[in-house]
């Protein structure tokens, strides 16, 4: 067997998407290709396809990660002139590596998210500056996320490694930030604009990169 490891980008055409969708546009494209995908053992085997970190309905990214393990073996440019082929507009695979069979799985490695979140808004540049400082300078920020089965808490502050401001003009602003994204909690960029004062939603949303725990 072969564990090969994918990164692609996921554009506007494929943003609200669900993940079990995606897993399903992925099984399609690999069987269309004619790639042979292992399976799980046991009463209900399933392809062994795996994510990274699921994306959030509505975020566009450059940096998602998948392991795919095959039964036979497949060269990465190979696998990628096969399996492009077969994918839709939106999703194109930018790097293939083979991947030891014995690392643990692709989930548990993640440590943090990088995004590129961009806002309308009249604030200055200093004035934004001036927000994440006090934001970064911060010990605590208790949070509250109100979901299906009732409010969370949380401190929203543990959840921010780094932000700062990438660009501005005109009107509009995009701010860089890199966010915990491991089984302990994963921040939420919408959240992290919110706490910074900003109170419109963010314009767009872009994973820029998926940072992994060190081999």
């Amino acid at each position: 067997m072969q564990r090969l490891r994918i990164r692609f980008c996921r554009g506007e055409e494929v943003k609200f998407i669900s993940h079990l969708d995606l897993m399903r546009l992925w099984q399609r494209a690999l069987n269309r290709a004619g790639v042979a995908v292992a399976y799980s053992e046991g009463f209900n085997p399933h392809p062994r396809l795996s994510l990274a970190a699921p994306l959030a309905l509505g975020v566009t990214s450059e940096a998602e990660l998948m392991d795919i393990v095959l039964e036979k073996w497949s060269s990465p440019h190979a696998f990628t002139t096969a399996v492009g082929r077969q994918l839709p507009r939106g999703i194109e695979i930018r790097q293939v590596l083979n991947t030891p069979l014995t690392l643990p799985s692709l989930q548990s490695l993640v440590r943090f998210a990088e995004y590129a979140a961009e806002l309308e808004t009249d604030k200055g540049r200093e004035e934004i500056r001036a927000a994440i400082d006090a934001l970064l300078a911060r010990d605590s920020l208790p949070w509250q996320h109100q979901r299906d089965t009732g409010p969370r808490h949380y401190d929203l502050r543990a959840l921010i490694d780094d932000l700062w401001l990438d660009d501005g003009r005109n009107g509009a602003v995009t701010i860089g930030m890199r966010l915990r994204c491991d089984s302990q909690g994963s921040g939420r960029p919408e959240q992290v604009t919110a706490a910074l004062g900003f109170e419109q939603l963010p314009k767009s949303i872009h994973r820029t990169k998926l940072i992994l725990q060190p081999k």
